[in-house]
C-alpha cells in the first residue's frame, strides 16, 4: 500500500472566505469539531444576532442542552475576537464559547487559560487551531482541528481556590472594621493601626520587634505577644527574661498562657486562644469581638510594666 506525506495548505486555498465558506461548511459539518473537543455539537443559527449591532458567527447545542457560542477567525487571534466571544457569550447566556482560529497566538492562549480559572465552573473557553492537510499529490483537501486551550478540573478548583481567599480577604477586613471601631472605645493600644485582609492586626508593645496582636482564623481567635526582632538571639534573650516573670504575668493576667519560644526559629510567641470559633460564624463576631478586646486589655496590662 502507498503512502503518502500530509502536506499543509493554506486555508485561504480550501476556503476562500471566512464568513461566507468556512462558516457554512462548519455548520454542515460541525461534528467535525465535535469529534475533536469530545462533546456532541448541534448547530442552532448562523451569523445570530446579539442585540442590535452584533452576530455571532455560529450558535449551537451542547451536551445537557447550553448554548455554545463558535466565533471563527482566519489569520492571527487578535483582541477584536477575544471582545467577541466574551460579549456574545454573556448576552447570549452561553455556557460555553469556542474560538476556533487559523494561528492562535500565545498572549490569547493565556487569557483563554484565564478565563477558565477565573470564571464559573459550569463556564468554558476553549481556543481551537484550524489547518488544513492534502494527501500527497491529492486535489482533496481535510480540515484538522487542535484544541490549544480548554478548561480542566485543576484549573477551576485553583481558581475557586483564589475566589475563596478574596472572599476571605474581604470577611477580613469586614471583621478588622468592626473590631477596631470597638477596641478603639476602650483601648489606645490599637488606634493607630487600619483593618487589614490578614487574618492579624499588629500594634507596637513599646520596644522594637515585640507587638502585640489580635488574631482571626476560620475557627479561632487568638490574642498573642509576638517577639519577632530582626535578631534571634535577642529575641530569645526577651522570651527568656519574660519567662522568667511567667508566674507574676499569669497572675496579672488571670489565666495560664501558651508559651512557645520555637527554638529554631527567629520568631516566638506568647499566646492566649480567645475562643473556639473565628470568621465563618458572623452572627457570632460581636461576642467574639467583645471578648477579644477584654481579653487584649488583660494582656496588655500583664505585660507592659515588664516588657517596659
Amino acid at each position: 500500500m502507498p503512502i503518502s506525506r500530509l502536506k499543509r495548505v493554506l486555508i485561504r486555498t480550501v476556503w476562500k472566505n471566512e464568513e461566507k465558506d468556512f462558516t457554512p461548511w462548519l455548520q454542515e459539518n460541525l461534528d467535525v469539531l465535535g469529534e475533536t473537543m469530545n462533546m456532541e455539537l448541534s448547530p442552532l443559527e448562523r451569523e445570530a444576532p446579539v442585540g442590535k449591532a452584533f452576530e455571532a458567527d455560529l450558535l449551537a447545542e451542547g451536551p445537557g442542552g447550553d448554548l455554545v457560542v463558535i466565533e471563527n477567525q482566519f489569520g492571527k487571534s487578535d483582541h477584536d475576537h477575544l471582545g467577541k466571544i466574551l460579549t456574545y457569550l454573556v448576552n447570549l447566556n452561553a455556557k460555553t464559547a469556542i474560538w476556533i482560529c487559523e494561528n492562535p497566538q500565545p498572549e490569547h492562549k493565556e487569557a483563554i487559560d484565564w478565563l477558565n480559572k477565573s470564571s464559573a465552573s459550569d463556564i468554558a473557553f476553549y481556543l481551537v487551531r484550524l489547518e488544513a492537510f492534502q494527501m500527497g499529490d491529492s486535489p482533496d483537501c481535510a480540515p484538522h482541528f487542535s484544541i490549544v486551550a480548554e478548561p480542566s478540573s485543576q484549573m477551576k478548583e485553583a481558581g475557586e481556590a483564589v475566589e475563596q481567599l478574596a472572599e476571605r480577604h474581604v470577611k477580613r477586613r469586614e471583621f478588622w472594621t468592626q473590631l477596631l471601631e470597638e477596641s478603639n472605645k476602650k483601648l489606645s493600644l490599637f488606634s493607630n493601626i487600619s483593618p487589614s485582609k490578614d487574618h492579624w492586626i499588629s500594634a507596637g508593645a513599646g520596644i522594637s520587634g515585640v507587638v502585640y496582636q489580635y488574631l482571626i482564623l476560620k475557627d479561632e481567635a487568638r490574642v498573642q505577644l509576638t517577639i519577632e526582632g530582626s535578631e534571634q538571639s535577642k529575641n530569645k534573650r526577651i522570651f527568656d527574661n519574660l519567662q522568667k516573670k511567667k508566674e507574676q504575668i499569669e497572675k496579672d493576667f488571670g489565666e495560664p498562657l501558651i508559651w512557645n519560644r520555637l527554638d529554631d526559629k527567629k520568631v516566638s510567641y506568647i499566646t492566649y486562644k480567645v475562643a473556639d470559633e473565628g470568621l465563618r460564624n458572623t452572627e457570632h463576631w460581636p461576642k467574639i469581638i467583645e471578648r477579644m478586646i477584654e481579653t487584649m486589655a488583660r494582656f496588655e496590662n500583664a505585660f507592659i510594666s515588664h516588657i517596659k
